[in-house]
């Protein structure tokens, strides 16, 4: 188990290049195994989870090669269906929640998809009923040992049908796509996600030789056809680290320039951090966030206070409100963080209240923050990450703080963020990983 001990109170200068997208790598990985054919992606980020599945695709028996760094070649010509019996499977399943959408592709190539109860971080209920109801829509017969907490489901050939998702899960509607491509007839699907990661697998899909429509909204249509090939595919930046770098400058009064983001694809993201008051320069796909003294949060038109909530796409992402949140305790002003989607996210604020931070916790859904416009700083503690998103949060907050701050459980950071400390030191942070 490592540490990170930081030496707060440092300002940053000096240009980041974001990691590629964890989440949209997480669901193309998956999509390799719908073909025999060559698969190469880039782009990748070379992160702990995303290591994890890349082994699980090994173990299946992918043939899998490392071009160059973010950069791999992928060949499913021989699938290892046995393996999915294995304890080892049922071991490096359960570690990784990405492992779920393995199901999808397995299913709508080989008529079978096992998968035991996924891990992940613990920030709430994250039940797979989107998935399994989606399965079954096709044609899919589904079974649950509860006692080995083992899910499966079976069926070829799988039929297109006409469903309505009960919730805009991004995962539920990657794997059912990646079933419903290879399904015979047209598949409908309501409420489907729409954020750019299902975006962008979808039209990795369709080069593939699916055809997907309704692209980037929430109704996509999926005509089956009978085989996919190979193609070629660049993951987006990931837009939780660009705005967990937005919020960083601005807390600790940092000059820093954020290069190659698809600002086209960040959404709300640049919105709701000029609405805590940050000022952004966007030059073409670069976002610069000049060091500042102070930063003012908005008020609504009518002068009450602002709330940051989280939503589905093209809502606020639930993934940054960790970062909101931590950014607003050295801005001037008061905002209410809502965080609709996950009931135990917020407990991480315990550590910025016990830091010195004014912060209210109505309820697990719901804190208050009442910026202290940099008048108190935060004081360095020791805390510990509970998961990924507030992991980052606590080390922004540990980098702004006075004194020193040591984070214990830092696997949960590494799960999420490539080699943050070598990517940060460099331009004036204090971050020390000790064993």
């Amino acid at each position: 188990m490592s540490v990170f001990r930081i030496e707060g109170g440092h300002s940053l200068h000096g240009e980041l290049h974001p990691q590629g997208a964890k989440n949209e790598a997480l669901q193309v990985l998956c999509a390799v195994l719908l073909t025999p054919e060559p698969v190469e992606i880039e782009n990748v980020p070379e992160i702990r989870d995303v290591q994890k599945l890349i082994e699980l695709l090994q173990d299946l028996g992918v043939k899998t090669e490392r071009m160059a760094k973010g950069h791999y070649r992928f060949i499913a010509d021989q699938v290892d269906l046995e393996y999915l019996y294995t304890e080892d499977f049922r071991k490096k399943g359960a570690a990784l929640r990405g492992s779920i959408m393995i199901v999808g592709p397995l299913l709508a190539r080989f008529g079978k998809g096992y998968i035991p109860s996924p891990g992940g971080d613990k920030i709430g209920r994250r039940r797979l009923d989107t998935h399994f109801e989606g399965f079954m829509n096709l044609g899919a017969r589904f079974e649950y040992l509860p006692e080995e907490k083992f899910y499966r489901v079976s069926g070829k050939p799988l039929t297109g049908s006409t469903m309505l998702l009960d919730e805009a899960s991004v995962t539920g509607t990657a794997n059912i796509v990646m079933a419903a491509v290879m399904a015979q007839g047209e598949t409908v699907i309501y409420n489907a996600a729409c954020e750019p990661y299902v975006q962008q697998l979808c039209l990795m899909l369709n080069r593939m030789g699916a055809n997907i429509s309704g692209i980037g909204s929430n109704l996509l249509r999926v005509q089956g056809v009978e085989y996919l090939g190979g193609t070629q595919h660049r993951c987006l930046p990931d837009m939780i680290e660009i705005g967990s770098f937005i919020g960083m400058a601005a807390i600790t009064q940092s000059d820093i320039t954020i290069r190659n983001c698809r600002v086209d694809m960040l959404g709300p993201i640049p919105r709701i951090f000029g609405r805590l008051g940050i000022r952004m320069e966007i030059k073409g796909d670069d976002i610069h966030v000049p060091a500042q003294d102070h930063y003012e949060i908005e008020s609504f038109i009518d002068g009450s206070i602002l709330t940051v909530s989280d939503a589905i796409w093209p809502g606020f992402t639930p993934d940054l409100i960790s970062i909101a949140l931590v950014t607003a305790t050295q801005a001037r002003g008061t905002v209410l963080i809502h965080q609709k989607m996950f009931e135990s996210r917020l407990f991480f604020v315990d550590n910025l209240i016990d830091m010195g931070a004014q912060i209210i916790l109505c309820d697990p859904h719901r804190a208050t923050v009442i910026g202290l416009d940099r008048k108190t700083r935060l004081r360095g503690i020791q805390m510990s990450s509970p998961d990924i998103r507030a992991g980052v949060a606590l080390l922004i907050a540990a980098m702004s703080a006075k004194g020193v701050s040591t984070i214990r459980n830092i696997e949960q950071i590494d799960r999420g963020y490539e080699q943050i400390e070598a990517r940060l030191n460099p331009l004036g942070a204090r971050i020390e990983r000790i064993s």
